[in-house]
């Protein structure tokens, strides 16, 4: 029986995300849990019901199709009682005003197939699929199955992880996926601990492990001012990274904020108070490890 996946979003015509013009398919569920985070919608593995304040027209479709008695209207104002939520999407449906978003929606291997490749003749100059998330490769079964079918299509398949996974994710999807764009946070473990929510242990021995497999390996550094933004935090990143046989390049990510993202979904108290790093600090990181010799920054 063919597997079936939970994506949370498709972006089309994706310019960063691998080689290409490409199709981004973000898979729900991740290991970690980064202070920082961009995605917050995806950490869960289930789907998640959004609430955009600021584009309700307090119509009341949403009362009226809700079977769980989640929304109200009081004094002319919609109220969400997430707790009764149970993410089956009858609201979004109804919502005139495109308040309500699921992030999150079963997808067999076979439509999400069909699904990106509407896009395939925009996959020139060697672009192609990238599964993101979240952490896609805890949907393993799924990235293996839909990559052999992209495969088979001839298209240029990428994997965006953590590497926070067990080695037998990356041995499933090994056969069939073209690069991997691979994210690199923290050298130090205690660091990575108390800001990721997890060891970096696993993810720095699945990447020396994946750098000997003859793949092409994408490194992404999100750079997170206070966190890994000094001298000493790049140095240690460049000293692990230097001398991996598969890395093709390396590139810096910017911190910027998903406020909207965090009160969509009952998270706004969990927002980080970070501030984008500046493009004076970007390039100095870039000019720092593009000292190395072994390493190509994008």
């Amino acid at each position: 029986m063919p597997s079936v996946g939970t994506v949370f979003e498709i972006n089309r015509f994706a310019v960063h995300d691998g080689p290409g013009v490409r199709t981004v398919l973000y898979l729900k569920g991740c290991p970690l849990r980064c202070r920082w985070c961009h995605n917050p919608e995806g950490v869960e593995p289930g789907p998640q019901l959004a609430y955009y304040d600021h584009k309700c027209l307090h119509c009341g479709e949403c009362v009226k199709a809700c079977p769980h008695h989640a929304h109200s209207l009081m004094d002319g104002k919609h109220v969400f009682a997430r707790e009764r939520c149970v993410a089956c999407g009858a609201c979004v449906e109804a919502c005139l005003g495109r308040a309500l978003k699921l992030f999150g929606r079963r997808l067999t291997v076979e439509e999400a197939c069909k699904a990106v490749l509407e896009d395939r003749a925009f996959y020139t100059d060697g672009g192609g699929v990238t599964l993101s998330g979240g952490e896609p490769l805890l949907q393993a079964e799924f990235c293996a199955e839909l990559f052999e079918l992209l495969k088979a299509e001839g298209i240029h398949c990428a994997i965006d992880t953590s590497g926070a996974v067990r080695w037998e994710s990356f041995a499933k999807v090994l056969p069939c996926t073209d690069m991997f764009l691979y994210d690199v946070k923290h050298a130090d473990d205690r660091l990575h601990r108390e800001h990721v929510g997890g060891s970096n242990r696993q993810i720095i021995e699945n990447l020396k492990r994946l750098a000997e497999c003859s793949v092409p390996i994408e490194i992404r550094i999100p750079v997170i001012p206070g966190f890994n933004d000094d001298p000493k935090s790049i140095d240690a990143i460049g000293a692990l990274l230097s001398g991996l046989r598969g890395v093709v390049g390396v590139r810096l990510l910017p911190y910027h904020e998903a406020r909207s993202k965090y009160g969509a979904i009952g998270r706004a108290d969990t927002m980080p108070e970070v501030e984008a790093p500046s493009e004076d600090r970007m390039a100095a990181i870039a000019a720092q490890l593009g000292r190395l010799p072994s390493l190509t920054m994008l």
